[in-house]
């Protein structure tokens, strides 16, 4: 986070000197089973870091050193982790904001913090606007997992905490950190089983970039909390019971779900936060020996199914098949004597502690080389996406991105060896799972002693032999029939050879082509043809070439017209060549602001299709790379993905008071069917509001209708009212503001 010299001057020293003694005390009481080496080691680090920040403030005014505390505190508390790991916490920004090297550490601390603080360290900025530094950041971290997790785990400590103190960052600022907390952080600690610390970075991150909606859930939790309290007390009884009659020790605990996960589920499923009816979940956590874990987690499931009817689509048993996190759990959901599910988690201490603190825990736990393999999987998945030399930063962020996103399924090879695939695997996932060779001469599989074709996806439980062919090799088709990351690097990186092979013979017949013609071979002429035919590289030129996907015909023509292969006349610059010389250097990302309504420097802007804004809703701009700048609202679904990948590329924006241009807005109107509907909407449209319409339309199905409306409207004042006047209107359930489809994935030409 940022940091500031300090300017303050009526501040007590000696009064700050012992706060941050204290701060520390706190941290090392913290600290259990610390060695007296340990303790040696984190106050020789704390002192280091003391001393090299000591000049340094926050934007909040408090000395720096208060957040190097604060993230080690996170990792000891809240991961789990060690001195190592503490003492790495304390130092993580000396080497990148202070006089500190490499070096120095490793001279004082030993090579291993060495590592890890590389690792922390981010990319010095030589600034290219077509690569994203927080990819390239993110990237150099994950490099890291192979050598030391704990690169990993610091690094989240030290979000989470900038998370907590985003409060004193300008507006901007909070948006793009929120919005990339979201994309990659979050995801992260998901992957690495913190639960807790993944929905506290999502809630975080919706409370900065919809907080309107943030502070509506939260009231709507509130508000409800003593009814909750109440029905959970009745609900528990029974069970609580039971349990002390068969002379269990346990503890019952009621999770409320996080603001960002109901709003996930009112969203995907479109529904009023009353609908959510898993607002909360009771877990029984057991204190029981390892080898009862399971038999008394599924004893207590019979007991509460002995109260309660429980749903058996809803069962869910990671106690056999634990995820690949390391999560072990047994969840069911039952019906309550008020009609109501409720959502049951049973698991003992030990998997408890784990749900918690993931790896750390995890490690803790570990006994047997197979528990190892579990995790440790996810390590080779990374390490097979970090093989591949030619990816750039975003291609990788957005494969690792995936993996971390995909739910598993189990699946046995032909002597039972149990292999753990996402969610859509096919027959090429599994077989580049078992190794490249395999996978590179797949022909087709049989599944459950059934053959099937390389597209077929895999269903949890199937077992799998793999028909190989020495003459096969992998197709450009095979990436549509693949959704694990090591399979697609792995086809794509066979695919690469064969191409710069095919281009060789490409490159050769253009040389013959040009000695027939009497053109100069120059790199200038190459560079010409390339984008002449729009070619993404040369390599991809020359193996069109070898492919008879070019008319060498042509080249003749091109040369009497142009007169540029035999170097007469130099190319003008393309479209975005001119469009980054001229925009870019006319803009200072972190200073100015475009006022919609007003001219901005003569560089074109307009709104974005995908979202559609309006005066009132919260927006940035988006450099685009040949049509000017695009106006996006805050919540656009592009708004994530640019935010936190390409922030290089946006610039605050904010509307014009006065400004009262008809705007496109667009609204989704669901309910019950009823005779005279449409009439009743459009004469609200027409004739109560004097409001322009764009286009209509409606799909009625087993009596419920789904309505879609275009209008034209000043700003979010004037479409709320509108949309409040429709919720009025008999059988209209729900009115939602839609955001139209086109233009959902921004591709380069943003």
């Amino acid at each position: 986070m940022s940091k500031v010299a300090s300017e303050f001057q009526d501040i007590d020293i000696e009064k700050e000197r012992k706060e941050i003694l204290n701060a520390f005390k706190g941290l090392l009481r913290a600290t259990k089973d610390r060695s007296r080496e340990d303790t040696r080691m984190i106050r020789k680090a704390f002192d280091v870091a003391v001393e090299a920040h000591k000049d340094m403030r926050r934007k909040s005014g408090e000395p720096y050193i208060y957040h190097p505390i604060a993230v080690a505190r996170i990792c000891v508390e809240e991961m789990g982790l060690g001195a190592t790991a503490i003492t790495c916490a304390l130092l993580h920004d000396t080497v990148e904001d202070t006089h500190i090297t490499l070096e120095d550490v490793e001279d004082l601390f030993g090579s291993k913090v060495r590592l890890i603080i590389d690792g922390l360290t981010k990319i010095p900025e030589v600034f290219d606007e077509n690569a994203s530094i927080q990819a390239e950041n993110f990237r150099k971290m994950i490099l890291t997992i192979s050598d030391d997790i704990r690169v990993v785990l610091i690094k989240l400590a030290d979000r989470l905490h900038n998370m907590r103190t985003l409060g004193s960052m300008r507006a901007d600022k909070q948006l793009k950190i929120a919005s990339e907390t979201k994309f990659l952080y979050a995801p992260l600690a998901h992957r690495l089983g913190l639960y807790s610390i993944k929905s506290e970075l999502e809630d975080l991150a919706l409370m900065y970039s919809e907080p309107e909606v943030y502070s509506k859930i939260e009231n709507s939790l509130k508000s409800t909390k003593d009814v909750r309290n109440r029905f959970i007390r009745r609900f528990v009884q029974p069970i609580k019971e039971a349990l002390q009659f068969e002379g269990y020790v346990f503890d019952i605990k009621a999770r409320t779900k996080s603001v960002s996960s109901i709003w996930r589920k009112m969203n995907a499923k479109g529904i009023p936060f009353e609908e959510v009816y898993d607002i909360f979940a009771v877990r029984i956590i057991v204190d029981t020996p390892t080898e009862l874990e399971k038999p008394d987690c599924w004893r207590i499931y019979s007991i509460i199914t002995d109260f309660y009817q429980p749903s058996p689509d809803r069962l869910r048993d990671w106690i056999s098949t634990p995820r690949a996190n390391g999560y072990e759990s047994l969840h069911t959901t039952v019906m309550s004597p008020t009609g109501k599910w409720v959502e049951v988690q049973i698991r003992s201490k030990r998997m408890d502690e784990i749900a918690e603190k993931g790896l750390a825990a995890h490690y803790k736990y570990k006994e047997s080389k197979s528990e190892e393999s579990k995790f440790d999987r996810w390590i080779t998945e990374i390490r097979d996406l970090l093989e591949n030399p030619d990816a750039n930063a975003l291609d990788f962020v957005n494969e690792f991105k995936a993996n971390l996103f995909a739910d598993e399924i189990y699946v046995f090879t032909p002597k039972g060896e149990l292999r753990v695939l996402p969610n859509g695997a096919t027959i090429l996932d599994f077989a580049y799972d078992i190794h490249t060779d395999i996978g590179d001469k797949c022909i087709g599989a049989k599944v459950n002693n059934r053959l099937v074709p390389l597209s077929y996806q895999l269903l949890n439980g199937d077992q799998l032999e793999i028909i190989t062919s020495s003459k096969q090799k992998p197709h450009d088709e095979w990436l549509r029939f693949v959704i694990s990351a090591r399979a697609k690097q792995k086809i794509k990186s066979s695919l690469n050879e064969e191409r710069k092979t095919i281009a060789q013979d490409g490159k050769e017949i253009l040389e013959r082509k040009f000695k027939q013609h009497n053109i100069r071979l120059t790199a200038e002429n190459i560079t010409f043809l390339e984008k002449y035919f729009s070619m993404p590289s040369v390599t991809e030129l020359y193996f069109r070439i070898a492919k008879g996907k070019i008319d060498l015909i042509k080249l003749r023509d091109i040369d009497a017209v142009h007169g540029i292969l035999n170097g007469e006349k130099k190319t003008n610059n393309s479209t975005k060549d001119k469009h980054e010389k001229d925009v870019y250097p006319k803009i200072n990302k972190s200073e100015d602001s475009i006022i919609i309504g007003e001219d901005f420097k003569n560089i074109q802007y307009q709104m974005a299709k995908c979202c559609n804004p309006i005066p009132g809703d919260l927006v940035f701009g988006f450099i685009t790379i040949s049509e000017g700048i695009k106006i996006h609202r805050n919540n656009c679904p592009n708004a994530e993905h640019l935010l936190s990948k390409m922030n290089y590329r946006c610039i605050k924006a904010r509307w014009q008071s006065k400004d009262l241009v008809e705007r496109v807005a667009a609204i989704q109107i669901m309910g019950i069917d009823n005779i005279g509907l449409v009439n009743r909407l459009t004469e609200i449209i027409s004739k109560e509001h004097n409001v322009n319409m764009k286009s209509i339309s409606f799909e009625t199905e087993d009596g419920i209708f789904d309505g879609r409306i275009k209008v034209l409207v000043y700003d979010t004042d004037h479409l709320e009212q509108l949309m409040r006047k429709f919720e009025q209107v008999d059988g209209v359930q729900r009115v939602t503001r839609w955001d139209t489809e086109e233009d959902q994935h921004p591709q380069e030409s943003h």
